[in-house]
């Protein structure tokens, strides 16, 4: 309960600075229409050539496409700016503030900065999902659904793992910001299913930049094509993200001289 009440202190926080500037909302909706536009054109003059890419149809893409933006936004929701936010405390010495406070360090970094006006794109995600689903004529069962939501869990735990990884680096390294230009750059292609890459892109997409995990394993599900053996990876993978990550962090602690050195 002490945890859910933070996060939503921290999610407070977030409403209150953004309403202070309330034209970020109308400029955020434009920028992600113009985003989903662009998205659903690139589909359209795609699939305007061919009937299938990689034996994926258009609506499944679509739906893809939906997964894409609500994983992109639950990202730049919470998990990208808490993550500037540590590297920025980092090379202030200004992290000293959330480690003298009673609670997990770590828990406290993942929330402490969140663009409200960023749920525009996990509802405009969940429309574009919705849709492509609607047209498909609804034909998922409750396990399809049980199963979307696992590895959606799973992808996210693992992207956030990822992100906090290439966060704490700045332990030792102060400027890894191109780090994180080449990460969102590589996740633009989670926008196509992994499978159409070639396979050393493949690879990278899947375990060096863990995209794969986030997007199209939980498309794979919505489309019948998620197998057992995806599952158990993504399962194990996440626990295994999860626990490194942490182990990771309290490594770069120790690192941490703080401004008071």
């Amino acid at each position: 309960m002490h945890h859910l009440s933070l996060i939503w202190t921290f999610f407070r926080i977030g409403i209150l600075n953004e309403l202070a500037y309330r034209i970020n909302f109308y400029v955020q909706l434009l920028q992600s229409l113009l985003s989903l536009g662009t998205a659903i054109g690139g589909l359209a003059i795609v699939f305007s050539h061919t009937d299938s890419l990689g034996g994926w149809q258009a609506v499944d893409i679509l739906a893809l496409l939906g997964v894409f933006m609500f994983v992109g936004g639950i990202i730049r929701l919470v998990i990208q700016p808490s993550m500037a936010q540590l590297m920025e405390d980092v090379r202030q010495g200004t992290l000293d503030f959330t480690l003298t406070k009673p609670r997990d360090a770590q828990f406290l970094i993942s929330i402490s900065q969140v663009r409200i006006w960023r749920v525009i794109d996990i509802f405009l995600g969940i429309a574009v999902l919705l849709t492509a689903l609607i047209y498909r004529g609804l034909d998922i069962g409750f396990t399809d659904v049980l199963l979307f939501v696992l590895v959606l869990f799973t992808g996210g735990a693992i992207i956030y793992s990822f992100w906090l990884m290439l966060a704490t680096l700045t332990f030792w390294f102060l400027r890894i910001e191109n780090i994180l230009v080449i990460f969102q750059s590589m996740y633009e292609a989670g926008r196509w299913p992994i499978g159409i890459y070639p396979h050393w892109l493949r690879f990278v997409l899947t375990f060096l930049v863990p995209v794969a995990f986030a997007i199209t394993v939980p498309a794979e599900a919505l489309s019948g094509r998620l197998t057992t053996e995806s599952i158990v990876i993504s399962i194990v993978l996440s626990i295994f993200m999860l626990a490194f990550s942490r182990w990771f962090w309290k490594r770069g602690l120790k690192n941490y001289s703080g401004a008071s050195a």
